[in-house]
């Protein structure tokens, strides 16, 4: 299988049919404690989970989302 192949299953398996039941930015607090300097918009799944975008996936700091032609931004600091 090849290797885009192999992650698309893998995010259907995560994401697929699941409902966004939430949605909201991470607190100053929640980024800190992750030790980063800005908070990403976040949104909740049916089966609790938490899908949040990061910068890198070794998880150094927030990233933005694109939502169709449009940006949710990450936040800094204390905003």
């Amino acid at each position: 299988m090849k290797i885009r192949e192999s992650w698309n299953k893998t995010a259907e398996k995560f994401l697929l049919g699941r409902k966004i039941v939430a949605v909201e930015y991470m607190s100053p607090e929640e980024s800190s404690e992750a030790g980063w300097t800005y908070q990403a918009v976040c949104f909740k799944l049916d089966n609790d989970s938490w899908v949040y975008p990061m910068r890198d996936d070794e998880g150094n700091d927030a990233g933005a989302l694109c939502v169709g032609a449009d940006t949710l931004p990450v936040l800094r600091g204390d905003k």
